[in-house]
C-alpha cells in the first residue's frame, strides 16, 4: 500500500484545495482529473447547436464521452450531432473542441460518431422536463 503524502495542496485555477487527511499521489491525480472534467462540462454547457438554441450540447445528450489523459494533457471528446446532414457540423465540432481546453490541457480531439445515432431517447429526462418535451 502506498504511503500517504504529507500535507499537500492542489492548485486548480485560482482555487487552492487543502487536502486533509493527506491523500496518495494517485488519489490527487483522480481529484485533478475530476476537476478538469467538471471544467470541461461547464464549458460544454456554453456550446449550442445553432438549430437548437434552447439546450446546450451537453444537456441535449450529444456528448457521449470525455476521456482525459492527464499525462499527455490531452482530452478526447466523443460526440454526435442531431443529424448526419447537420449544416452547422463544422461550427459545432470547433466549439466542442474549444470547450475541451480546460486548464493545463494541450490537445483536444473531437470524434463525431453516429453509433448510436442520436434520438430523443438520448436526451436526459431532466432536460426533457425543463423543456416540456
Amino acid at each position: 500500500m502506498q504511503e500517504p503524502t504529507s500535507l499537500l495542496y492542489l492548485r486548480h485555477g485560482s482555487l487552492a484545495l487543502g487536502i486533509f487527511p493527506p491523500y496518495t499521489r494517485k488519489q490527487i491525480k483522480v481529484l485533478m482529473v475530476k476537476k478538469m472534467k467538471e471544467e470541461i462540462v461547464q464549458n460544454l454547457r456554453n456550446v449550442y447547436d445553432p438549430e437548437i438554441t434552447t439546450v446546450n450540447v451537453y444537456d441535449l445528450g450529444l456528448i457521449y464521452d470525455i476521456d482525459i489523459d492527464e499525462k499527455e494533457k490531452t482530452v478526447n471528446i466523443t460526440a454526435t450531432l442531431t443529424s448526419a446532414f447537420c449544416p452547422f457540423a463544422d461550427q459545432i465540432v470547433e466549439s466542442i473542441q474549444r470547450a475541451g481546453y480546460a486548464k493545463n490541457v494541450l490537445n483536444v480531439n473531437v470524434e463525431i460518431t453516429f453509433t448510436p445515432p442520436f434520438t430523443m431517447d438520448m436526451v436526459p429526462q431532466e432536460t426533457k422536463d425543463i423543456m416540456g418535451w
